[in-house]
């Protein structure tokens, strides 16, 4: 009878040795967890934002560019008439909306207070002979056209004066408040056609945006472009970034922060260091450079890893083993 007691006890002892050495191998496998990746190619189209003939180009494929370097240039020569042209528009609008809100000069107002004089001493003039006209027809000593006459004459020296008058108010009160906004407008308009100006001559050189290798010279110097024609094909090398995929039952180990390290076939004892900095919340299907075979088949989710000392050698395409080595860590 105790023999098969003892047995029974020796095999629960074993199944309980096997099951904690399965979990102990479990853990151990899980935080050294291996993917497989690709350095991201990242490219972009260089190209001027204004149209000319292309002047100069100051390098070419396989040249190592830096963030602001000059790399071309087209004809500046008509921006530069545009924008002098600009600045004479600006000038003018300056002047005829200084002209608006100044009002009238003060030997302008002279001018009119006099030009009032003297037509109220010509309507006196004429009221006066319109008068003696109306005594001189009672008697009948003068015609009825020489009255009607008068009475124009009258008449028209009253419109004379009242002309003047209007033209001396006119000028004492200044211009009308819509006369100064239409020049106020029209100053505005010449302002914002001189930035424009300004940009396109700006825009006449060619700048690298980062740094990074100039992949592609697509034309050359004499050529007559148009806004936005590629003109290089710029390969972007700073920040490097690796991109790699997980299963999602391996999916909390990728955590945004986590150190791990990057094995390329050319270096395979001296790994880059990484930092997860991105995990895509949708799941997509196995992408066909994933080269584990469990994940072929399943759903997994795109990573990017940011090489935190990159070097040269790293260069875009390039096949990565990546590593959780190491403990996690948040930033």
């Amino acid at each position: 009878m105790k023999k098969p007691v003892v047995a029974v006890l020796l095999l629960i002892v074993v199944l309980i040795a096997a099951g904690g050495g399965w979990m102990w191998y479990h853990s151990q496998q899980a935080g050294t967890l291996t993917l497989y990746g690709n350095v991201d190619i990242r490219t972009v189209n260089l190209s001027f934002r204004v149209g000319g003939r292309l002047d100069t180009l100051d390098v070419d494929e396989g040249d190592a560019v830096t963030r602001g370097q000059k790399l071309g240039e087209i004809d500046k020569a008509p921006y530069e008439n545009a924008l002098r042209q600009a600045q004479a528009n600006v000038l003018a609008a300056q002047a005829k909306y200084d002209l608006a809100t100044a009002g009238y000069r003060a030997e302008e107002i002279a001018q009119a207070v006099a030009a009032v004089n003297q037509a109220r001493a010509a309507y006196d003039y004429a009221q006066n002979f319109y008068q003696r006209q109306q005594g001189l027809w009672k008697t009948r000593v003068i015609s009825a056209n020489d009255l009607e006459n008068a009475r124009s004459a009258r008449d028209q020296a009253q419109a004379t004066l009242k002309s003047a008058q209007d033209k001396l108010t006119q000028f004492r009160a200044g211009n009308r408040p819509q006369e100064i906004e239409q020049a106020k407008a029209g100053l505005e308009q010449a302002q914002a056609a001189l930035a424009q100006a300004q940009l396109d001559l700006h825009d006449t050189t060619l700048l690298a945006p980062s740094p990074g290798t100039i992949l592609t010279r697509a034309v050359e110097p004499g050529t007559l472009l148009n806004a936005g024609s590629t003109v290089f094909t710029l390969s972007l090398t700073r920040p490097v970034w690796v991109r790699a995929y997980i299963d999602e039952r391996n999916l909390q180990q990728a955590q945004p922060g986590r150190a791990v390290l990057l094995y390329t076939d050319g270096r395979p004892n001296k790994p880059y260091h990484g930092q997860i900095g991105f995990v895509s919340p949708t799941a997509e299907f196995t992408p066909k450079t994933v080269e584990t075979p469990d994940l072929r088949t399943d759903l997994v989710y795109r990573l990017r890893i940011v090489v935190t000392d990159a070097d040269d050698d790293l260069r875009q395409g390039m096949p990565v083993t990546v590593s959780f080595d190491g403990e996690a860590r948040h930033e």
